[in-house]
Order: C-alpha cells, then structure tokens, then sequence
C-alpha cells in the first residue's frame, strides 16, 4: 500500500507512516543480522508529534513478517490506539519506562543474542579493549535483573537509563535508545560488536591488551560528540535497508 493511499485510508500522518516504514525496515535488518529470538525481543519508535504514542511490533510475527501497517500503536499507559493487535507485556514495560524517563528518546531498541546474553552473565562485564568498546564504553550503564511486567521494573529501568544509552540487562540482554531510529541502530550495533569482541577475550589463555587511559578519553569525548549529531548512524541505516531490500524484503506495506 503506497503512502497516499494508507493516509487516505487512516487520516494517519506522514510522520506516522515514515516512521512505520522505518521501524519495519529495521525489524528486517535486525532479522538480516541474526539478532532476533523467535519472536521474543523487540523494537519500538515514538511517533514524531505525537510523545506519548510509540510503535512496537504486533507480538507473534517474526521479524522479516513485520510491515509498516502491522506495528502496534500504543500509549504510555498501556492502551493500544487504533487497530487493536496483541502485544508483548514485558516489551511495554521496557519501552515505556525508558520513554517515560528518557523524553528525548525517540527509539528503543531490546535484543537477546548471545553475546549480548553472555556478557550480560558479568557484572561491569565490558572492559576498554577494543576499539568496538571504545564506541560505547562511556555511554554503558547495568540494569539488575528485575520481574518482567511490574511497574517497579518500569520505573526502574527508566533510572538506569538516566545513566547511558547502551544498556546491558544483567542475566538478560542488551538494549539501547536514541533520539533516531538509525542512532538507536549504531549504538546496538558497536555494543553488540563490542560483547562480542570481549567474549573472544575472555576465551583466551592470557589476560588482553588495555587501551592506555589517555586513549580511552579522547575516544570518549570523540564518542560523545558524534553521537549528538542526527547523522549518527544515518548512512550505516540507509546501507543496510538497501541490502534487505535487494533481498526482497516487503515491509512497506
């Protein structure tokens, strides 16, 4: 369904419906990259003018089924806007405690791979040894593991993210926000790089190389900088849409 016709069909705004076909394109990205866990994680975007509406994924579809009209609109308060669809309660808790706390994320992003989930097992598990670790390294902050769906753990998620943008959910997964959907995306991609990279590490017979300190700061204040800036992660986006769509991905629709 082309864009005029879906806005003739709903009143839905333009802004809406870019971002719906940018959320979808991401869901079949993270698909592409082998993040997904059947249908257990989830993405989710705040509608632009509209704070307190996000979308999140219609819970039962696998990620390359996920389409631009198939994402659930919700509110901070759990009610789903529109065309009703089932949804992921522990997936509401997460985005919106981070939505409530964080007014300038517009994108929150949640995943379960094993690297993820392996450094997650080590408390401060992530250490300054790889240039990946360096990308995020001064953004990271823990979550402790707290009951999926209660509104303590809403609220306190919130907190952590107070602390940093690249979250590891200790004894769980990985997540990350932005004030893009693509700055949301290079952010999981450089932790998830970076999980990685520190479990090689830990599966070899000598203690790694730690980059020197003065390093580590002129990274963090090049880090900080650039992640500020809205191109954050645009064109890393915009290539890896163009790759699922050459694959043949049907997602605006």
């Amino acid at each position: 369904m082309s864009s005029a016709m879906k806005l003739a069909a709903t009143d839905m705004s333009d802004a809406e419906w870019q971002t719906r076909c940018d959320l979808a394109a991401l869901y079949h990205v993270v698909h592409d990259l082998g993040w997904t866990d059947l249908i257990n994680t989830h993405m989710s975007a705040r509608i632009p003018g509209e704070p307190e509406h996000f979308l999140i994924n219609r819970y039962g579809e696998m990620f390359d089924e996920v389409t631009a009209s198939s994402l659930v609109k919700m509110d901070l308060a759990g009610n789903v806007i529109g065309d009703q669809g089932k949804f992921n309660a522990a997936g509401f808790t997460i985005h919106s405690g981070v939505y409530k706390a964080r007014p300038d994320a517009n994108c929150v992003l949640h995943t379960h791979t094993r690297a993820g989930a392996g450094v997650s097992l080590l408390r401060n598990g992530l250490r300054p040894i790889s240039q990946d670790a360096l990308h995020v390294l001064d953004d990271v902050a823990y979550h402790e593991y707290g009951v999926p769906t209660s509104q303590e753990e809403c609220d306190a998620l919130g907190v952590t993210c107070q602390k940093g943008s690249c979250v590891v959910l200790l004894n769980h997964g990985l997540l990350t926000w932005g004030e893009t959907i693509h700055g949301a995306l290079m952010r999981l991609y450089m932790l998830e790089r970076a999980c990685e990279v520190e479990l090689m590490a830990r599966s070899l017979d000598e203690p790694p190389v730690v980059i020197e300190p003065y390093v580590q700061e002129r990274a963090k204040a090049r880090m900080q900088k650039l992640r500020g800036t809205p191109e954050y992660g645009l064109m890393e986006f915009q290539g890896l849409v163009r790759t699922v769509d050459r694959k043949g991905a049907k997602y605006r629709c």
